[in-house]
């Protein structure tokens, strides 16, 4: 089969596109034909060494596709079921054996593209704004890179829930977009003082939580723009990783800070269906609205791989597989 794979880790030079062999599943796995394949940040730390994988190794972790085959032990899955994944390596790639636990059903009123571009991105807006902190009613939420294809689905959930969304993004094109996407209100943070913009914003008093994904970056200034007991929601690492930080520095204010991942949040087969189930279900009603930013065929993978490191998104990237 045509695959993406590593040899070593380093920069896109390191991603390779050549034959592989097509996996067997494994007790309990499934073997899926895939048509797309998502691409996202965890992809490029994989590929670069950030996020540490046992090399040779294939990359990509979210794919839509149609079961070939399944190995034996599996249960509620059968050859021809269109299915959607994420959180198992190996989606750059004609065929993968993916865990059964990690399979969703790929609703008829759903295609394969919107499955792809919707699944690790949607399911983790909705772990963010539903379960780490549950935004409501009278909130007001900080929300960093929110023209991306995570923050952008977290803008809208976030404006479901009646929660004033403050997003951070760099440059007027894409604060246009999170408008759209329904935030209130919009900073340049490469132009402004977004910390003191905040505060003005909100009276002096800060947000209830920050979801910051950008990192290195704005770690420290966001939790300046905390209120007090307001959450810090570090959930992702664009700018680079966060160093050793003094806890002390959360006394002044009591606050707090997590840094969840989607694993922990669909760690049974009841919350994986619950996120995957309510996202499906808001693209179909049209509350939700994806936004697929451009495909590229899978030999062009290290295009896509530079585009998303070179902040050049305003949603989601796709490999087309089939």
């Amino acid at each position: 089969m045509k695959a993406i794979y590593i040899e070593q880790n380093g920069g896109i030079e390191v991603l390779q596109y050549g034959e592989r062999p097509v996996p067997e599943p494994a007790r309990n796995e499934v073997l899926v034909k895939l048509v797309y394949s998502g691409v996202n940040m965890v992809d490029t730390n994989h590929r670069s060494g950030t996020s540490k994988v046992p090399l040779p190794a294939m990359i990509g972790s979210e794919g839509a596709g149609v079961i070939e085959s399944i190995g034996e032990g599996v249960s509620g899955f059968k050859p021809g079921d269109r299915v959607v994944y994420t959180m198992s390596r190996g989606s750059y790639a004609e065929y993968a054996a993916v865990p059964v636990n990690r399979l969703v059903h790929i609703p008829e009123t759903s295609n394969f593209r919107e499955a792809a571009a919707s699944m690790l991105q949607g399911m983790t807006a909705h772990y963010l704004a539903h379960s780490v902190f549950p935004l409501k009613s009278g909130d007001t939420a900080l929300i960093h890179a929110a023209a991306g294809g995570t923050g952008r689905l977290l803008v809208q959930m976030a404006a479901m829930a009646g929660a004033r969304v403050i997003a951070t993004v760099g440059t007027e094109a894409k604060a246009e977009l999170a408008r759209e996407a329904g935030a209130a209100e919009t900073i340049l943070y490469d132009r402004e003082d977004w910390v003191a913009a905040v505060k003005q914003s909100t009276g002096g008093k800060g947000v209830e939580v920050v979801y910051d994904s950008v990192g290195k970056s704005t770690f420290i200034k966001s939790l300046e723009c905390l209120k007090l007991r307001g959450m810090m929601v570090f959930f992702g690492q664009a700018s680079g990783q966060v160093g050793p930080v003094d806890l002390m520095v959360l006394a002044k204010n009591c606050l707090f800070v997590t840094r969840p991942g989607i694993s922990g949040y669909t760690a049974t087969r009841q919350e994986l269906d619950w996120r995957a189930g309510d996202v499906f279900r808001w693209i179909g009603e049209g509350k939700l609205k994806l936004r697929i930013d451009r495909e590229y065929p899978l030999e062009q993978a290290a295009e896509a791989h530079r585009c998303i490191e070179g902040r050049g998104t305003t949603g989601k990237l796709l490999l087309r597989i089939a």
